[in-house]
Formats: C-alpha cells, structure tokens, sequence
C-alpha cells in the first residue's frame, strides 16, 4: 500500500502541474481527495493491514494529503494571478493619451438675456425683484386697476386654481407688492424677471409659459420723456448704438397714457422688409405711465408722485436678437440649437 500511496501521488502532483484552468484544477481535487476519491479508496483498505503497518501507512496517508492540498493551493494561486494577469493586459491604459473631452453644457440662450437685461437695468440704477408664480386674484388684477368684471381680464386667458388664485399672467403683480412693502416711500426703482403663465396655443410666436421682465419707476417728477430715455438707452445697449425706438398710443388698464414701443427694425435699418414687414418697425415692448388708480391702492399719492411702467417678453427680446423664427426653439432642448450660444 505504501508504493500504491507513492505512485499516487507522483502521478497527482505530475497532473496538477499540467493544469491550464480551474475548472481542470477542481477536477483533479475531486478525483484524489474528494469522498470517493482515490485516497478515500486506500484509506478504506487498511483495515486488512496487520497492527504494525497500520500506524506507518496513516502517517504516510497524512503526509501524501498535505503534498496533494499544498500543491492544488499553489497552482490555484499561480493560476488565479496568471488570470489576473491576463485580465489586465486585455484592458491596459496607456496613461500617456490625452484625456477625452467632456463636453460641457452651455448657457441657455433665455438666461443669457435676462442676464444681459438685467445688467443694463442694473446699470441704470434698477434693482431686481421677484414674486410668486403662484399668485392672488387680488395682486394679478386688482391692484393693477382690473376689478372682477373688468373687460380687459378677457386679454389675459388665465389658469385659475380657485376663484382668487391663478397662475399668474404677467409679472405686474410683483410691481403691486413691491409699492405696498415700500408704504408710500420712494423712489422705486425694480425690474421684475419671471415666468408668466396664460392659456394659448403654442405655435411659432406663442406658448402658455413664457417669461417677462417688467420694470417700474416711482418718484417724484417722473415723465413720459423719462420713459423713453430709458427704453432707448435699453434698446441701444441690448441691439447696437445706432438704434431708434418709436411709441405709438395704445391701451393698457394699469397705466395712462398707455404706448407699444417700436424698435427700429435691425435687418434692414429702417428701410422694410420680411422681418419688420415693410414697415421698417418692430414692436417689442409695452409700457406707459402708472395709472394713478393703481398708485393710490399701492399707497402712494398721484398728486405727489408719478412713475412710469414697461413690460417685455424674453422670448421675443431673444428672438429678435438671434434671429430665431420659432419660439419652440427655446423649449425643445435640441443641443444643435442650442450649442450655437455657446460664449467659448
């Protein structure tokens, strides 16, 4: 039996030298030191074994166990780092290759002007002030002169909540909380940036959500020409030095008199064409003098005070400026279209 032990296992560590995987590795396990495995078999024979031989052959079997688990353990570790090994050559990195660029994102075109709007009025000595998007019947069309039944609120289709609270249509209302938070004081001085909500179909120059900048001025001896000299001054600083602005009589509830503001039409300064119609005009904005109802309800005395009042659309302003012809443009997230704004 002791030769049988040494044939054995000169034969298992021959094969287990030979093996190329585990899979071939497990196998050899289980044929020499698995239940039915080769060694389990002699251990089974020496009870024919007389007294003197048995306590020789255990230790031999013990001695020839710990050869066959030590030699299996390291060809499983030398086979486990050859796969290592291999494993990393298939997936080298060669730390000398430049890095791939990340493309980075852009600023969106509508924040881009609202930021350049808003450092124009900054630097006429405006502040910013902000309100809710969710707002009370009572500051969206009360405090600007337009009582429940008051036709002009059919201008303004609106998402309502409940009967005193809506989507707000305009952010005029900011204007309105402002002159109650200053009590009477002037002078007052804001543009209003927001979101502005309305009920309409969206197409190539309308959306129900869109954004406005409103700007209010009140104080003492404030005028029309005051107005104007303001818009102009925004109106070169935002499209070219050499621009020109136009007001013509319109209607408003929340201010009197009341004027569409007309710029002078970029593409072809003044002379007509597609764009401006033939006219040589483009409209972009509304304005005119506050109402002196509304100053009054804020808490301000019309006889003391006055002030002017404008309001444009983001969209429109970005529009003209980019010479975009869809207002969709803006909202469809399309990285073509907007890329073309990137600063860099």
């Amino acid at each position: 039996m002791q030769t049988r032990l040494q044939e054995m296992k000169q034969s298992a560590l021959a094969q287990i030298s030979q093996v190329a995987d585990g899979a071939q590795l497990q196998e050899l396990r289980v044929k020499y030191l698995g239940k039915k495995g080769e060694l389990t078999e002699l251990l089974r024979g020496m009870g024919s074994l007389s007294p003197e031989e048995r306590p020789v052959v255990g230790q031999l079997v013990n001695e020839v166990r710990s050869a066959l688990e030590e030699a299996f353990a390291g060809k499983q570790a030398a086979l486990e780092e050859a796969q290592l090994a291999a494993k990393l050559a298939s997936q080298s990195v060669d730390v000398t290759l430049p890095g791939r660029p990340i493309p980075a994102g852009t600023m969106h075109p509508l924040s881009r002007i609202i930021e350049e709007i808003e450092d124009i009025f900054i630097g006429l000595g405006f502040d910013i002030a902000e309100g809710p998007e969710v707002e009370l019947d009572h500051f969206n069309f009360e405090m600007l002169n337009l009582p429940k039944d008051h036709p002009a609120r059919d201008m303004q289709d609106s998402f309502y909540v409940t009967e005193e609270i809506l989507m707000r249509t305009h952010t005029s209302p900011v204007q309105a909380r402002t002159m109650l938070k200053k009590e009477g004081k002037t002078p007052v001085k804001i543009i209003c940036p927001g979101k502005v909500y309305r009920r309409d179909d969206d197409d190539a120059t309308h959306s129900h959500q869109f954004t406005q900048i409103e700007g209010l001025v009140v104080d003492k001896g404030i005028r029309m020409s005051d107005l104007k000299g303001t818009l102009l001054t925004f109106a070169r600083q935002m499209f070219g030095p050499n621009q020109q602005v136009r007001l013509r009589p319109s209607f408003f509830p929340f201010t009197e008199p009341s004027a569409e503001v007309d710029l002078q039409c970029f593409k072809c300064g003044g002379e007509g064409c597609r764009v401006c119609k033939q006219t040589g005009w483009i409209e972009i904005l509304g304005s005119g003098m506050v109402h002196p109802r509304v100053l009054e309800m804020a808490g301000y005395d019309p006889q003391e005070v006055s002030g002017f009042a404008f309001g444009m659309g983001v969209e429109r302003i970005a529009m003209l400026k980019y010479g975009v012809e869809d207002i969709r443009h803006f909202y469809t997230n399309d990285v073509r279209f907007l890329k073309q704004f990137n600063r860099s």
